[in-house]
């Protein structure tokens, strides 16, 4: 069974960093491009940031700057490091693993709060 398990979530100061990590199992992990999504309240789920097998990452404009995706293959994880963090980026936020070959292999994670404070 596919597992991916988001942690690293909670309420922070505006200004303040945050790291996301989530762990998958069931999965070729280095073989998936991993991303991170947030749905904040009434709102769309959105694309937060990506990183590709190959390291290549992509991000929202809204935290292009701010926030860094890494993976560590060895330990089947992937992290999202926050910071300077904005009330706007209060969110639940997932961790999604998309195969790039066969595009039905889409797994989500069960999502992690986050809360910046003003």
């Amino acid at each position: 069974q596919v597992q991916l398990v988001e942690s690293g979530g909670g309420l922070v100061q505006a200004g303040g960093s945050l790291r996301l990590s989530c762990a998958a199992s069931g999965i070729i992990f280095s073989r998936y491009t991993m991303a991170w999504y947030r749905q904040a309240p009434g709102k769309q789920r959105e694309l937060a940031a990506r990183i590709t097998s190959g390291g290549s990452s992509n991000y929202a404009d809204s935290v292009k700057g701010r926030f860094t995706i890494s993976r560590d293959n060895a330990k089947n994880t992937v992290y999202l490091q926050m910071n300077s963090l904005k009330p706007e980026d209060t969110a639940v936020y997932y961790c999604n693993a998309d195969n790039p070959t066969f595009t039905y292999l889409t797994y989500w994670g069960q999502g992690t709060q986050v809360t910046v404070s003003s």
